[in-house]
Parts: C-alpha cells; sequence; structure tokens
C-alpha cells in the first residue's frame, strides 16, 4: 500500500474509476445483446440498433473503447441489421 498522500488518492481514484468504466462497460456488451436478441426475434431492431450506436460511439467518445474497435463493432451490427 502507498505511504504518500497523493499516492494513496491515486489509488482511491483509480478504483473510482475503474469502477465506473466497467460499468459502463456492461451497459455496452448489454445494449450489443439487446440488439442480437431483437435481431432473433424480429422485433425493435431499428430503436436497439440506434441504442446500441450511441453507446458505442459514446465509449470511443469518452475513451473506453478505441476508434477502430468502435468502427468494427458498428459495422458489424448493420451488417445484422441489413440482413434481418
Amino acid at each position: 500500500m502507498a505511504n504518500i498522500k497523493s499516492a494513496k488518492k491515486r489509488v482511491l481514484i483509480t478504483a473510482e474509476e475503474t469502477a465506473s468504466n466497467k460499468t459502463k462497460k456492461t451497459a455496452l456488451k448489454n445494449a450489443v445483446k439487446e440488439f442480437d436478441a431483437a435481431v432473433a426475434t424480429g422485433e425493435n431492431v431499428d430503436a436497439k440498433y440506434l441504442e446500441a450506436v450511441k453507446k458505442i460511439d459514446r465509449a470511443a467518445t469518452k475513451g473506453l473503447i478505441k476508434k477502430n474497435t468502435a468502427a468494427r463493432k458498428k459495422s458489424a451490427l448493420a451488417k445484422k441489421q441489413a440482413a434481418k
């Protein structure tokens, strides 16, 4: 454990940021899973697509995922939506 006050503070802040990032990443994955479920059932596909793309864009903007990863994920979703 850190002895210096600033190091102790960084440990706490890092733990908070890690928890926040994990929550956001889980929400992103859940949005993609909900879209996949909507494609399987065939209902509400467009709304779930927009929601998933919005979460992907937000994650890329905030630095949670890289720009090319976001583009790849959105492209895969668009292909699934077009094939419905």
